[in-house]
């Protein structure tokens, strides 16, 4: 197995090709592979179009660390810490004791305010679109999440396929909450939207004594990255059809495949991976 984090571009064009298991990857006549030597195959066109775009969007130097959707691919693929579906919800719904936007200061007064009323209506929209109490604590415990809260969450979280569980587990350990992250991916909140509310405190910490010009701005600028590649991920993996067509047709600006790969405006996302030798 070999993994590598930059490498010289090595060739020229990609494309997709429909196999038994779903769409695969090829650059030029080598056959895409993750780490552990497993042909890179993922479930729909949409998936494919969007990771391939990853690969042709890459330079003289291939970054592996800006490709997030190929790695949540390949984190789909080889499994490499054995978890199953039920894992991964668990994994996911834990960050509910711990959810940004629950924990409260006492003061200032001013950050208390840009609080309460930055994350109130994010808490609000998430009761009543799931029917639940979730609430907020300034004690160093957190808030008391009721048993039916977490029951009917996971019940939600069960709802999708296993593939779109590692985005959406991906996004929630990006943004330590759950809260923000069901409201981007339910389209509630955009991705700036959600990032700058997982990090209100901090940003109201740089506004009162400084930023560090080049360190915050690519912070921000790898968190947005990453959180879109995994909402975009959890979209593209959804069984809806009706939801992946959207997508294709509208918000993330991708069409139909059509033989060409589309330069992408933005590098989306990581990934460690090997390639298929040349017979």
């Amino acid at each position: 197995m070999k993994t590598w984090r930059e490498r010289k571009r090595f060739y020229q064009n990609v494309s997709i090709t429909q196999g038994e298991g779903g769409f695969e990857i090829n650059l030029d006549h080598r056959k895409l592979r993750t780490p552990q030597a497993k042909l890179f195959t993922v479930p729909s066109e949409a998936l494919a179009v969007a990771v391939a775009t990853e690969w042709d969007s890459q330079q003289d130097t291939i970054k592996a660390y800006t490709m997030h959707l190929t790695t949540l691919c390949n984190t789909s693929l080889d499994n490499p810490t054995q978890r199953g579906k039920d894992q991964l919800i668990q994994a996911a719904a834990k960050f509910l004791d711990t959810d940004t936007v629950c924990y409260r200061v006492e003061e200032p007064e001013t950050l208390v305010e840009l609080q309460r009323n930055e994350w109130d209506p994010v808490i609000g929209w998430a009761e009543r679109r799931y029917g639940v109490k979730i609430g907020s604590s300034t004690s160093i415990m957190g808030p008391s999440i009721p048993a039916r809260t977490r029951e009917v969450l996971v019940s939600h979280l069960a709802s999708y396929n296993t593939w779109a569980l590692q985005g959406i587990e991906f996004v929630v350990s990006q943004l330590k909450s759950m809260v923000l992250t069901l409201g981007l991916i339910d389209l509630h909140l955009t991705v700036e939207q959600a990032v700058l509310l997982s990090r209100l405190e901090e940003t109201f910490q740089i506004q009162k004594w400084g930023n560090v010009e080049w360190a915050h701005d690519y912070e921000v600028w790898d968190l947005r990255a990453r959180t879109a590649a995994g909402a975009l991920f959890v979209h593209l993996c959804s069984e809806s059809s009706a939801v992946k067509h959207k997508l294709l047709q509208g918000r993330h600006g991708f069409e139909p495949w059509s033989g060409k790969i589309p330069h992408a405006a933005e590098q989306l996302s990581p990934c460690a991976t090997t390639i298929e030798p040349a017979l």
